[in-house]
């Protein structure tokens, strides 16, 4: 696997191939691992938070999530191979998980979607196994009797891949923070993927993203919740791209 320098993280310069592979052997190889997907809002995020950085250096693999970072990767001169965004992921994990009859378990989204999703889910991958699906209250990361809740319930799931979807970077500081508590062979960090599972909120069409404009679309959506996130924070992102263009991007 080549890890390769990214302004200021580092990325996992791989296939959505290499990458289910490479999931696939994290489900038996008797240890506990996480996955990120880092987009825009990540790198921007990133810059000044240190916890969550800690959750970067520490993720097992780190996989590309939009457009615009492999384009800055292009002209870092170091092209990452593909687009890994956590909604093209997942479903991936699901026929890996439909063909080898592994378990999901699914964390967040508002309560009753994550049903939702587990039942759209398993209309499309019936020998996958849905192990259980549960929808956090606001402000749960704060609650230790929550928390000690969550990671009992996890614990007694028997799952082996779970999905998180709770927005970044609150999804990825509770994997980092307590997947060696609940102990589940895979933990993936999806974002909005269980709301699109669901259908309760409509991806963008494939052209839209492969256009890398699946944000415009976000947007025109959702416009007062996205607006700051795209128009405002995610513009800092060429501040970013000045500040590390003439760092060396090696791997190893």
């Amino acid at each position: 696997m080549t890890r390769i320098n990214f302004l200021n993280t580092e990325i996992d310069n791989i296939s959505m191939n290499e990458a289910i592979e490479i999931i696939d052997g994290y489900v038996n190889d008797g240890k506990y691992h996480y996955v990120v997907t880092p987009n825009v809002d990540h790198i921007v995020k990133l810059e000044n938070d240190e916890e969550f950085m800690n959750v970067y250096k520490n993720a097992d693999l780190i996989v590309t999530d939009g457009k615009p970072l492999i384009w800055i990767s292009k002209l870092l001169g170091n092209p990452i191979k593909e687009k890994i965004s956590g909604s093209d992921l997942f479903p991936k994990v699901c026929e890996l998980a439909n063909e080898n009859h592994y378990s999901i378990f699914l964390l967040g989204a508002a309560e009753g979607v994550a049903n939702i999703a587990a039942d759209n889910i398993l209309k499309k991958y019936p020998n996958l196994i849905i192990s259980g699906t549960y929808s956090p209250p606001y402000g749960f990361e704060k609650d230790k009797n929550e928390i000690r809740k969550i990671i009992d319930m996890l614990i007694n799931s028997n799952t082996d891949i779970l999905a998180v979807g709770l927005g970044a970077p609150k999804q990825e500081k509770f994997i980092s923070n307590y997947y060696t508590d609940y102990k589940i062979p895979v933990s993936l960090a999806i974002g909005a993927t269980i709301d699109f599972e669901a259908g309760n909120v409509k991806r963008a069409p494939k052209w839209i993203s492969n256009l890398g404009f699946e944000w415009l679309y976000r947007l025109i959506k959702e416009p007062r919740r996205m607006f700051k996130r795209y128009l405002i924070d995610d513009v800092k992102i060429l501040k970013i791209y000045f500040k590390y263009r003439n760092s060396n991007t090696c791997t190893h």
